[in-house]
């Protein structure tokens, strides 16, 4: 009977010891997407605070961009997040098919490790 307990013990240290490094992982992916996410709306915030005519397609890159460097966590939620708005964009406020493409472009290099900068309108204050 000890035996028995003693094998059934070992098993469940071994099993526990297996999936560990995997645990870890699938935590630090939740942990990067919800900093991913996070980062996302302080772009949008930004966004919103500055008002800048122009500025729409940087921001996008900027919250991608951020959301990317936390690692796979971040890159997945900050995709998650700009194809459900581009989503909902295009289907209820009406902007169209064009400004969803270009969106989805600076989403994409955001995202793919690009210098948000790039989008950056002349004018912008450095605060952003």
């Amino acid at each position: 009977m000890r035996l028995c307990v003693c094998l059934v013990l070992l098993s469940f240290i071994l099993y526990a010891s297996a999936d560990r490094p995997l645990l870890l992982r699938g935590g630090r992916f939740v942990w990067d997407a919800v900093g991913g996410a996070r980062d996302m709306l302080r772009a949008y915030q930004d966004m919103r605070e500055a008002n800048y005519k122009g500025a729409d397609k940087y921001f996008h890159a900027r919250g991608n961009y951020d959301a990317a460097q936390r690692g796979p966590g971040g890159a997945w939620a900050a995709k998650v997040i700009s194809d459900a708005r581009e989503k909902w964009q295009s289907g209820v406020s009406g902007r169209g098919a064009e400004d969803t493409r270009a969106d989805q472009e600076a989403n994409a290099w955001g995202r793919s490790g690009g210098d948000p900068n790039r989008y950056r309108p002349a004018g912008l204050p450095s605060k952003y």
